[in-house]
């Protein structure tokens, strides 16, 4: 096969991969119940004037599954850290008890569970949108390469193949979370 060809489908197979990549960190952040850190990742802190990551400022814990712990490096951040989890609108309740904030993750309510499934769902839609532009730019990407209409062909059928590949690793992955999310 061309050297060009060869490219573009690993440049594409490289752009899918990225689309299952994303798909994957987007879906840690739907939570099912189950207390985890990576819950608290989108949460910024003001120290001293600069947003930060709550990781970055603190430990963050989880002692059991219904539990997470946020401990402080610095103990005059408490106030600031319970805020800045209350604003990120993650649907927790902090409670402070002077040294540690302590954060009960509430059991989900089937209404909570299908709101997540749709999110999950969506999440899902998006990567495969992802993975489509990608056959596209490759296919546009072949049409301007001077080949043969075989070996254009050729190629044209080895994109559709990658993104039927990648679409059906995204269905499978979206099966996985929305059992987990399902799952009481």
């Amino acid at each position: 096969m061309n050297e060009e060809v060869t490219f573009i489908l690993d440049t594409t197979k490289e752009s899918m991969d990225g689309s299952i990549l994303h798909l994957e960190k987007a879906l840690v952040k739907i939570r099912a119940g189950k207390a985890s850190p990576v819950m608290l990742s989108t949460v910024m802190v003001d120290y001293y004037g600069s947003p930060t990551p709550l990781s970055q400022v603190s430990n963050i814990n989880t002692p059991d599954a219904r539990t997470i712990s946020v401990q402080p490096w610095e103990k005059s951040l408490l106030q600031e850290i319970e805020t800045a989890i209350m604003n990120a609108n993650l649907g927790f309740n902090p409670m402070n008890n002077g040294e540690t904030i302590i954060i009960n993750v509430p059991p989900l309510t089937e209404e909570r569970r299908i709101q997540l499934v749709k999110q999950a769902k969506s999440e899902a839609e998006d990567a495969k949108v992802g993975i489509r532009n990608a056959r596209q730019d490759a296919n546009k990407e072949l049409k301007k390469l001077e080949i043969s209409e075989d070996l254009l062909s050729n190629a044209e059928v080895d994109v559709q193949d990658l993104t039927d590949t990648f679409i059906k690793k995204v269905d499978a992955i979206l099966t996985v979370k929305e059992a987990e999310i399902m799952k009481v």
